[in-house]
């Protein structure tokens, strides 16, 4: 599976909420794509088989046609996607700051047993080399601590 970073695109707001239809239901019609939205969102027809087209274009879908139907399936992984738009919030955060931010988004969000369990193996890794503090890296050619 390639990265956005690859495919050198970005995602629009509206078009994550059609990468994210087609993420959960994929293969998946074009009708059905259009019926999952509107029951969200007040969009018309045509503008969901805009934001498809685009997506196509940006080469992070396929399309192939069934009948008189467009099927869609993604070209890009939705977990890495989603890493790399996290990362990319977090590359603009000053490294000091980033562990609160991470624990603020821990609390807030709904996570699996599962998910918890690889967090806690994930933190046994990263005790072993943390630093006692993160620097601060929002000053050039000093290490501080703000």
């Amino acid at each position: 599976m390639v990265t956005l970073q690859e495919k050198e695109s970005t995602i629009s707001d509206s078009e994550w909420d059609v990468m994210r239809i087609i993420w959960t239901l994929e293969p998946v019609s074009s009708t059905k794509v259009i019926q999952e939205l509107q029951a969200k969102k007040d969009w018309s027809e045509s503008t969901i088989k805009t934001l498809l087209r685009r997506l196509v274009k940006k080469n992070l879908l396929e399309t192939s046609k069934e009948g008189r139907h467009f099927v869609y399936s993604f070209k890009i992984n939705q977990t890495q996607v989603m890493t790399e738009a996290a990362q990319e919030l977090l590359n603009r955060m000053c490294d000091m700051h980033k562990g609160e931010v991470l624990l603020q988004l821990l609390a807030n969000s709904p996570i699996s047993k599962s998910d918890l369990e690889k967090i806690k193996q994930e933190v046994t890794v990263k005790e072993k080399s943390a630093p006692d503090k993160v620097p601060c890296n929002c000053l050039s050619g000093k290490e501080h601590f703000c």
